[in-house]
């Protein structure tokens, strides 16, 4: 009987031992194929960056290698020609304008239509989604004679109300899908204790909904930082050009400055990762969250 024990002892010693060994393995393949896939991601943005100090002919024999002199001057041309100070200016106005109209009027609008039951919801929620459906660039000359005809033109409102318009759908579609797993028992406890509609919006819905809140933020803002095609066509005045139109000014007729160019495209994409890397503790949170239910 003892000897009886010591064997089914060590036969569960030896199966935990095989289970914890599988459950490493596992994991070292799952970290190896993250690690390969984020080395894969970040190679663009550092083949960009170590290109930025290059001229083109060091350029042109040796794009995927270390520069043989660093030009640390490309950024100097790249801030003058590309007029970095006026279009990035232009840019961050223009796109934090239409992130914060577009995340508070996609907030208002999704609580009302996750967390109240009315007549035609459904049918607002479906005409609101199906903005998603519409081809941007097809509503560009609508667009144009639009603020044409109203006078919005060359203006920095001409460029934020199609950013808030065309950015509406995917927020409202994202935070009316977050609000809607809330309990009800929050909203009518907050009842209970006198608060208000929108009070239980403004301080506890919409602190509940931060994840949410910052993938829209983060989508909206690379999305407005990085358009293009509006700009081109509502904005002629040299003094309220945004980013992009200033990095075209790189490609000449006959030559490009590749190195200036890499130089530009390195200054342009900062925002964008400080956006990434101040909101990404909600995101982490937000894309976790139904990950650890009981």
């Amino acid at each position: 009987m003892p000897q009886t024990i010591i064997y089914n002892q060590r036969n569960i010693s030896v199966e935990d031992r095989t289970l914890k060994a599988k459950k490493v393995s596992k994991k070292t393949i799952i970290y190896l194929l993250l690690g390969v896939y984020a080395l894969i991601n970040a190679y663009p943005i550092l083949w960009m960056f170590l290109n930025s100090f290059k001229d083109n002919m060091d350029f042109a024999k040796n794009p995927f290698g270390l520069p043989v002199q660093w030009m640390f001057e490309n950024y100097k041309t790249a801030w003058e020609t590309a007029r970095l100070d006026t279009y990035f200016l232009n840019s961050v106005i223009v796109s934090v304008a239409a992130v914060i109209i577009t995340v508070f009027a996609g907030a208002l609008a999704s609580y009302f239509l996750a967390r109240f039951t009315y007549k035609w919801g459904k049918a607002m929620y479906g005409f609101f989604v199906f903005g998603m459906l519409i081809p941007i660039h097809a509503t560009l000359v609508p667009m144009f004679i639009l603020m044409k005809n109203i006078g919005l033109l060359n203006t920095h409102i001409g460029l934020i109300l199609p950013y808030i318009a065309f950015n509406l759908p995917i927020t409202i579609f994202i935070l009316v899908s977050f609000m809607r797993a809330f309990p009800s028992d929050i909203e009518e406890s907050a009842i209970m204790d006198g608060c208000g509609v929108f009070r239980i919006f403004w301080s506890i819905i919409l602190p509940m909904t931060k994840p949410a809140i910052a993938t829209v933020v983060i989508l909206n803002f690379i999305h407005n930082w990085n358009e293009f095609s509006f700009a081109l066509v509502l904005i002629n005045d040299e003094a309220l050009k945004t980013l992009p139109l200033g990095l075209a000014n790189f490609a000449g007729q006959f030559t490009t400055n590749y190195g200036a160019q890499m130089a530009g495209l390195t200054i342009a994409i900062i925002p964008t990762i400080i956006i990434y890397m101040l909101l990404e503790e909600h995101l982490v949170k937000g894309m976790t969250a139904g990950a650890v239910k009981g």
